[in-house]
């Protein structure tokens, strides 16, 4: 079911200083802040050739990220995002086996405008998993 990892995603308390780590102590290519209100983040994708990592940073103060970093104020891995070719193949054989989908169960838009689930991370070894549905 699963494809290639699409990214792994990391919460961080200041994006501006994270990218600036990636890119100037790194040398990664960082991309530009996106503000994306309805998931309650800003992030920032860089790319390292074979996936990217997603930094992510609270928008507003019910961002779920906020309430990660109140547990892990220095920042930490937040979640692994998988390709899936079907996302709604994908969300009935996980309900079909006992996995829970995050939310109401409906895919909604992502940061790079395709649609993704998330999966309960004690479903999955204490990993919150994304799920992207990307063209062929």
């Amino acid at each position: 079911m699963i494809g290639r990892v699409n990214h792994i995603a990391l919460a961080v308390p200041d994006l501006a200083a994270a990218a600036a780590a990636y890119r100037d102590q790194l040398g990664a290519s960082v991309g530009a802040p996106q503000a994306l209100p309805q998931h309650g983040v800003t992030v920032i994708f860089i790319d390292t050739g074979n996936t990217k990592v997603e930094l992510l940073e609270p928008l507003g103060d019910n961002s779920p990220i906020a309430a990660f970093l109140e547990k892990n104020p220095s920042g930490g891995m937040h979640h692994v995002c998988y390709e899936v070719a079907d996302i709604a193949d994908a969300i009935a054989s996980l309900q079909a086996s006992g996995a829970r989908v995050l939310g109401d169960g409906t895919p909604k838009t992502g940061a790079h405008g395709n649609p993704v689930v998330f999966l309960h991370p004690k479903d999955f070894a204490g990993t919150l998993i994304e799920l992207e549905q990307v063209p062929a």
